[in-house]
């Protein structure tokens, strides 16, 4: 068979379609959503070749409308999960001996079904799953989706590219060999680009892997495994799983053909992640790759000589879009004293602009639900709290309610304190705390931001002085892996703003990077004399 050093098609960013009234698009996506609203989704075990139905069955529901069922998905057993892990070891050799072009094929055919056909499902399931509003459901679901396909074959293109010197006589080369073993992904609720990508990038490295989606996420992770049905990808290079996570963790963390976590969830199950592989390191073949992002507190600090609008932007689209539900959601803020009123005031006029929190459906909806009921009773106590403490007040919203859907006001808390507990504490949702600082007291300040949270993920510094934006570029060059000026905390886009945070907002290996595919390879180095030498003496032998 002939041969070729082939050449990629270049990657580039999907278009995000607008959905304005009247558009194809907005009508698709809507015609899709009453489909899956009234439809009765019941959604397997998928392990090699077979859909798995247990009957132990859990109900799918809207967090917006979290009465309604829109399906159901079956629990797996200790038994189900070894047979996934079997599925995937059965499928490694063939897949890892797949030409990487073949590969390359499978997930930009993944990514052009994502643009065409599966784009109003995709989006759609992500509504009805996440309770996400069109546009947040198009950039994430679509678009970052679609990214992470396209700019990973480039990536993986470009690696295989990067080769050694040879020297005369010699030929040394570079093989990137898949990882030996399997991969473990555990992906969160609040991204399906993510959730597709954590498998999907592990996989297109010649890896195979066993998949536990979030619970609150499955509805929409049915709709990537579909597509990559669609696009090819042969039975047991991603064999997903749902159920009991402790027990599916045990089962894949005590075997010895585990060889990489990628992960992306809280701080705390990443830390018990990483403690239990280090308890098993014995049992192991290989040194696994441990990947994760995590959690973060993530923050704006405007200097006083920022435009006080352009700062009340910044923290209304980065504390409230998705319901504040983005790990790089802004969280906490520190406006100077000087222009804290104005902006607030901007703030308040924006929030107040906002329908009262409802269905994606209804496109003028800016906030939706809140994941699950155990997060809206989270953040209605912090809310509570912070409207009797002293060092608190609440400066607009506050308001909750959860008769129908899982719906928080957006709230703005004012505090005295900077150390107060919601300065500190990842809420998750769109609650977000200010603390005003006197303008002299800049220099301090950065101290401040850089020291009060244990996370590094995501910051933004607003100014217009451009020696006060150096001063702050250095001072918090560990506080924050993606770093913004003049913008919003959140947003990154794939092959533009690699993402990842470090300190315990994981380890920063840059999610949309060739960096993170490099974690799921392990070099051999091949190297080839000529002609051998048949004399063990060297000259300085005389």
């Amino acid at each position: 068979m002939g041969k070729g050093f082939f050449q990629v098609p270049v990657a580039y960013n999907e278009p995000i379609l607008s959905y304005a009234p009247g558009t194809p698009e907005r009508e698709a996506v809507i015609k899709q959503y009453k489909a899956y609203y009234n439809g009765n989704e019941d959604i397997p075990l998928y392990i090699g070749s077979q859909e798995v139905r247990t009957g132990n069955t859990r109900p799918l529901s809207p967090p917006h409308d979290h009465k309604h069922k829109v399906g159901q998905y079956h629990l797996a057993e200790k038994k189900h999960v070894t047979d996934a892990i079997n599925s995937a070891l059965n499928a490694r050799k063939a897949w890892a001996n797949l030409s990487w072009e073949q590969r390359a094929a499978i997930f930009l055919k993944a990514a052009e079904l994502v643009s065409g056909p599966y784009r109003a499902r995709i989006n759609a399931a992500t509504m009805i799953a996440q309770s996400k509003t069109i546009h947040q459901a198009e950039i994430d679901a679509a678009c970052e989706f679609i990214d992470f396909l396209r700019f990973n074959v480039e990536y993986m293109s470009q690696i295989y590219q990067e080769q050694p010197e040879s020297a005369e006589g010699i030929w040394n080369r570079v093989e990137y060999r898949p990882l030996e073993g399997f991969v473990y992904a555990i992906t969160p609720f609040n991204f399906t680009a993510i959730a597709g990508n954590l498998p999907a990038s592990a996989a297109m490295m010649g890896n195979v892997v066993v998949w536990k989606p979030s619970d609150s996420q499955i509805f929409s992770a049915k709709v990537l495994v579909d597509v990559f049905k669609e696009a090819g990808l042969p039975d047991g290079v991603i064999n997903v799983v749902y159920g009991d996570p402790v027990m599916i963790t045990d089962q894949v963390l005590n075997h010895p053909d585990f060889s990489g976590l990628h992960f992306t969830g809280s701080t705390d199950v990443f830390r018990n992640l990483w403690t239990q592989i280090g308890n098993n390191i014995h049992t192991y073949k290989t040194y696994p790759r441990i990947v994760g992002e995590t959690g973060g507190k993530d923050f704006i600090l405007a200097h006083p000589s920022a435009k006080p609008r352009q700062v009340a932007t910044a923290i209304v689209r980065g504390a409230f879009e998705f319901q504040g539900q983005k790990c790089s959601a802004a969280s906490r803020v520190y406006l100077p004293k000087s222009t804290a009123n104005e902006i607030l005031k901007e703030v308040k006029k924006d929030m107040e602009s906002f329908n009262p929190p409802g269905s994606p459906e209804d496109m003028i909806n800016f906030i939706t639900a809140v994941i699950h009921e155990g997060s809206f009773d989270k953040l209605a106590s912090y809310i509570d709290r912070a409207k009797k403490d002293k060092e608190a007040s609440v400066f607009a919203g506050g308001g909750y309610d959860k008769s129908k859907g899982y719906f928080i006001e957006p709230t703005v808390i004012l505090t005295t304190d900077p150390h107060y507990v919601t300065m500190e504490t990842e809420l998750f949702g769109p609650v977000v705390t200010v603390y005003i600082y006197e303008d002299k007291d800049w220099k301090s300040v950065l101290e401040l931001v850089d020291k009060t949270s244990p996370y590094a993920l995501t910051g933004a510094v607003m100014s217009t002085d451009r020696y006060a934006i150096e001063e702050a570029t250095r001072a918090l060059q560990d506080s924050a892996g993606n770093f913004y000026i003049n913008d919003k905390p959140t947003g990154a886009v794939v092959g533009q703003q690699p993402f990842g945070g470090a300190r315990a907002s994981g380890t920063n290996d840059k999610a949309g990077s060739a960096q993170n595919l490099l974690r799921w390879v392990s070099p051999r180095l091949i190297k080839e004399t000529f002609v051998s030498p048949e004399d063990y003496r060297y000259p300085f032998l005389g």
